[in-house]
């Protein structure tokens, strides 16, 4: 029923507003006053449905513009989010090339050695990589006690093999002693694993000589007199030595130079140390070898040039 009234009073108004604008419209004298008339009541009306429409018109232009905003912001944000991702990855390729150049070059400093890349795998649940896993093994050439190196320097040892992994003990554990020496002077000593002591990223260097020439900043490489590993990889650096209390040994810190809480490639040198001193044994036996049958060689040329003199001589007598 209120519908049907809101109907009526919108037709009779509607009806009454053309009869209005007729009247206005009608440029006769006898309607002038009638039409000044109605010109007061109408005028009122049409501006106020002109503003009404202005308003309804901005509010729509407004609407339209909010929604190609939005639409252009959803658009915004799709690219933002897009670039976003595309930059992540470049990143992640540009620290890639880094470690990837870093082992090329440690690979060139260390040419006498055959080597493997391999990739970090996985980690114990320390936050550091005190024991590792990398995703090579036997099939690829892979065997225990192979020496592991990243970062610039000596990373580990090879503690376990499987057919396509092995498992790598760090120097940084507490369990590992590597037996190395200053390389300046060619002084003995000993780089111990120290968990604890990592935290300040340091290991402990101890077993100098009294009198040993290892200064602040020596370099440290491994010693010939190892047993696994190999001569020449260096470790770190030199750092606060002092003598012992028991005024027999000077000890200290060393730095390593690799990084053991970011490593995610490495090298690993398929020589072991016991085969290198099988191969130069071997090289000494074939020199030797070669030298005795180039003196053979030598003596048995001596009498067929005696020979020959003698048979000449003999001629010239003759």
């Amino acid at each position: 029923m209120e519908s049907k009234r809101s109907k009526y009073i919108l037709i009779g108004l509607s009806i009454f507003c053309i009869l209005l604008i007729g009247i206005s419209s009608v440029n006769d004298r006898f309607l002038a006053p009638l039409r000044n008339g109605v010109g007061y009541v109408l005028t009122p009306i049409q501006s106020g449905v002109n503003k009404t429409g202005a308003a309804v018109h901005e509010k729509i232009r407004n609407y339209s513009s909010l929604q190609d905003a939005l639409a252009e912001n959803d658009e915004l944000k799709a690219r933002v989010d897009a670039l976003t991702e595309e930059n992540n990855r470049l990143q992640q390729e540009q620290f890639e090339l880094n470690r990837l150049r870093s082992l090329y070059a440690l690979d060139q400093e260390y040419m006498q050695y055959e080597k493997v890349g391999a990739r970090v795998i996985a980690k114990d649940s320390s936050d550091w990589f005190q024991v590792f896993r990398i995703d090579k093994g036997s099939k690829d050439g892979i065997r225990k006690d192979m020496n592991v190196i990243a970062g610039g320097g000596l990373v580990g040892i090879v503690t376990d093999v499987g057919d396509n992994y092995a498992t790598v003990r760090s120097i940084i554990d507490d369990s590992s002693e590597v037996y190395s020496m200053a390389m300046q002077s060619g002084i003995n000593c000993v780089v111990e694993g120290d968990l604890m002591l990592y935290k300040e990223g340091r290991l402990r260097l101890t077993h100098i000589p009294l009198n040993g020439d290892v200064k602040e900043g020596d370099r440290i490489v491994t010693s010939n007199i190892s047993s696994v590993f190999l001569p020449g990889l260096l470790i770190g650096y030199a750092s606060d030595i002092s003598v012992d209390s028991n005024r027999v040994t000077q000890s200290g810190y060393l730095i390593p130079v690799a990084q053991f809480d970011t490593l995610q490639e490495v090298l690993v040198i398929t020589q072991l140390k016991s085969e290198l001193g099988q191969e130069s044994a071997s090289s000494g036996s074939e020199e030797t070898e070669d030298a005795a049958a180039e003196s053979s060689a030598e003596e048995s040329t001596v009498p067929e040039e005696s020979s020959a003199e003698e048979t000449s001589a003999q001629e010239e007598v003759s």
